[in-house]
Parts: C-alpha cells; sequence; structure tokens
C-alpha cells in the first residue's frame, strides 16, 4: 500500500524580466564599444586608401597597376650579405620600393636598381617613410661595384619559390622586370609597369607621393 507523500513547499525564485534586459543592454553595449574603438582605429587607414583608389581628383591616372585583393607579406626568412638572418616581416612600417632580381645583375637590374633608388631620393623629405628593398633571388656574389649604391638599401636574399608566392610578375613577364610598392602594413599593393625608364620612372613616383599624402595622417617615418 502506497503512502501519499507530503507537498514540497519549496518557493524557487522567478527569474527577474528587468534583471536579464539589463545584462542584454549591458552586453549589446559592450559590443557597440568594441565595434567603434576598431572603426576608430582602422579609420584612417580606410580613408587614406578611399582617398587613393575612390575619390581621386578627375583626371589622375594610376600608372602602376593596383593589386586587388592587395597580398599580405609572408613570414620568410631573409638573409642579409653578410649571412645574418632576418624576418622578412620585420620590413613592415615602411612604404618598400622592392626590387626581385637575381644576384648576377644585368642592364635591367642595374636600370631598376639605379630608378628605385633616384625615385626615392626625388620624395624629397619624405624619402624617410620610404625603405628600398632588392630581393636577391639566388645564392651568388653580388658584384662589389653595386655595393656603394646599396647603402642605404635593404639587401636580403630570399626563397625564390617562396617569393613567388607573394610577388608576381605581369604575364610574359619576369619577375625581375618590375619594381613593386608595399605599404607599411605589409601588403603588396602596386606593380609597376616593366622595364622601367626615366620617363615611366616619373609617373611612378608621382603615384608614390600620392600614397604618401594620402596616408600621412596615420604613417609616420621609421619602424
Amino acid at each position: 500500500m502506497s503512502h501519499d507523500e507530503p507537498l514540497a513547499m519549496t518557493v524557487h525564485s522567478l527569474p527577474n524580466p528587468g534583471q536579464d534586459a539589463g545584462s542584454q543592454r549591458r552586453a549589446s553595449m559592450g559590443r557597440w564599444k568594441m565595434l567603434a574603438v576598431l572603426l576608430v582605429c582602422a579609420a584612417p587607414v580606410i580613408a587614406s586608401y578611399l582617398t587613393y583608389y575612390v575619390i581621386r581628383p578627375q583626371g589622375q591616372r594610376v600608372f602602376g597597376e593596383l593589386i586587388e585583393p592587395q597580398r599580405p607579406m609572408p613570414e620568410l626568412v631573409a638573409h642579409r650579405l653578410d649571412g645574418q638572418a632576418i624576418g622578412l616581416q620585420s620590413l613592415r612600417k615602411q612604404w618598400l620600393l622592392v626590387a626581385a632580381m637575381p644576384s648576377a645583375c644585368d642592364t635591367v637590374c642595374s636600370q631598376n636598381l639605379y630608378l628605385q633608388r633616384q625615385m626615392r631620393e626625388a620624395l624629397g623629405k619624405e624619402k624617410e617613410r620610404v625603405d628600398r628593398v632588392w630581393l636577391v633571388t639566388d645564392d651568388g656574389p653580388v658584384a662589389p661595384e653595386l655595393l656603394p649604391a646599396l647603402e642605404q638599401a635593404q639587401v636580403l636574399r630570399v626563397d625564390a619559390k617562396g617569393l613567388a608566392q607573394w610577388l608576381q610578375a605581369a604575364p610574359g613577364e619576369s619577375l625581375a622586370n618590375h619594381l613593386y610598392l608595399v605599404d607599411p602594413m605589409g601588403n603588396w599593393m602596386m606593380r609597376f609597369p616593366a622595364k622601367l625608364d626615366i620617363e615611366g620612372a616619373g609617373k611612378a613616383k608621382r603615384d608614390l607621393d600620392r600614397l604618401l599624402r594620402a596616408s600621412g595622417a596615420w604613417d609616420v617615418p621609421g619602424r
């Protein structure tokens, strides 16, 4: 024979609608504040790129080829000419005017290195925001007569296969025939036409001028 059990009289507290709504509002406000902080941090970068790519004055055309989507710098290990290892990522936080050529520097190579130096010098006081970089794509010796002109440049040996996953030549051209522009965030964002001459270098320098002006609000010289 079963016995009736007394009813339990435990009282459970009911959820407080006002308290739950308050927690949700605070969580929502926290998310909006985080988004606002991210937008504030990104705004100068976004604004500079919009200025250059979207709101350019009529009549101004880009000489270099814009790379879309931009390609972030890989985590390659490079080596200075003395053998010291250096991460390629350490070059970030400067605009980089890059040549990628083998050590046996032919006529096109010599011309690119000369124009690379002249373009940077022509920037005047803004040149401190730009580094010249020669990425040497093999293990051969660099001719001693080239070294004096490279004293203010970054000359680094890199693995050619790894580099090819980042920088690429235009169809029908070789990697060594171009100069490449990398922004301070490490994104390859422009490729100048192959086998530049003096006139072409002047047009490439105007592209660089406009980019430096557009990024002036957030980019500063030096790393």
